[in-house]
């Protein structure tokens, strides 16, 4: 286990139950790995909920010093926090402007998404007043979240108001890119072509990281690659192109013998069907594992790294504990105070997503908020 590096976070290595170790090396050579498959469109990066769960101030520093000179956020607090590690990138705000929200764009120099004409009216009323910094426009091609809907965008191509509202990127959002040949991608890029021609000289933005994969017809000006760049899979029936960046371990607290018939955890769901030797491991719900991961009499649940070798789950995983089956380990195997691995070397964290029936995305975002946090490679 890495327990240097150039920085680190959280509780020292003494007091922490677990260390999550983020290897900037890897996230930087997934980014460039993107960008030279998206060339020559520019290559931005997503680095929304604190860059996936990573940290915005590493995760920044690391991409900004490797080329990377646009980035996208959800909020203004983190905006904020961007421009702080890059002082000339420019920072787009997906959640656009909220009813008075100008002067906090002009403060740090940012650019909000506008979703709606009201907000851009809003926003070109505010430039008005002297501030002259660009906005992107949202449109929207089918994931029926956010944008303006065609006959809104055609509306406002000939409104007066739009050569005051200084847009400088269209973007739109792909609803199933990580399945190539569903077709509603054809329809979302059909789509996002005839609103681009409404809006010549704006610059366009269609593909996120699994839509990097779908080819150049959607690379447009800008591609927005987010959870590709953290390790997740962009194209999940196929093998991982990129490097696994995220490293969870937790301590060992203590290993304990049960019988036959004994149950392990909260609902007594696992029971030991033969003498069993068990690693309980200083890892939870607390700290983002997710409690479905867990396994059960009738459902095996995720895998855990003791000693290299793969070692099944027991029972439900708690707020802080999970356990694992360590029988077919050797004698004296594992220890008290030794490491076991929940994500890295073997598992990435699209199994563990996998194991508790949601997506690496979130598995991401919930990780490691109370461990003590490396990050190498940078």
């Amino acid at each position: 286990m890495r327990q240097n590096g150039p920085a680190t976070k959280g509780p020292p290595a003494s007091e922490a139950g677990g260390v999550l170790t983020i290897d900037l090396a890897a996230l930087v050579a997934n980014w460039r790995a993107l960008a030279e498959r998206a060339a020559p469109a520019e290559c931005a990066a997503v680095v929304k909920a604190d860059a996936y769960g990573c940290g915005i101030e590493p995760v920044v520093g690391a991409l900004y010093r490797s080329g990377c000179r646009t980035f996208f956020v959800a909020h203004i607090s983190e905006a904020r926090r961007v421009r702080a590690c890059a002082p000339d990138a420019v920072v787009y705000v997906l959640a656009g402007l909220h009813p008075g929200g100008g002067p906090d764009y002009a403060t740090d120099n940012l650019r909000p998404i506008l979703s709606g004409i009201e907000e851009v009216r809003e926003w070109a009323a505010f430039r008005a007043s002297g501030w002259q910094g660009g906005a992107g426009l949202h449109v929207d091609t089918g994931m029926n979240r956010l944008g303006l809907s065609l006959d809104d965008a055609a509306a406002l191509a000939t409104d007066a108001v739009l050569p005051k509202a200084g847009l400088s990127l269209l973007i739109s959002h792909l609803a199933v890119a990580d399945d190539p040949g569903h077709p509603l991608n054809a329809r979302q890029a059909g789509l996002f072509r005839e609103m681009r021609d409404l809006f010549p000289g704006v610059a366009g933005s269609l593909a996120n990281s699994s839509g990097i994969f779908l080819g150049p017809d959607v690379h447009h000006d800008m591609v927005r690659p987010g959870a590709a760049l953290y390790g997740v899979n962009p194209t999940p029936t196929h093998a991982n192109p990129m490097q696994p960046v995220v490293r969870v371990e937790g301590r060992i607290l203590q290993v304990r013998e049960i019988e036959t018939g004994d149950t392990v955890g909260y609902g007594a769901v696992w029971t030991a069907r033969r003498p069993s030797r068990l690693a309980i491991v200083s890892l939870g719900y607390g700290d983002g594992v997710p409690r479905s991961a867990g396994a059960s009499d009738l459902n095996t649940g995720a895998d855990i790294l003791v000693a290299g070798r793969r070692c099944p789950i027991a029972g439900r995983v708690s707020m802080d504990l999970i356990a694992a089956d360590v029988t077919d380990l050797p004698d004296g195997v594992p220890r008290r105070g030794d490491w076991a691995t929940l994500l890295g070397d073997t598992i990435d964290v699209d199994e563990l997503a996998a194991h508790a029936g949601t997506i690496g995305y979130e598995v991401l975002t919930r990780l490691g908020h109370r461990h003590r946090r490396v990050y190498v490679g940078a």
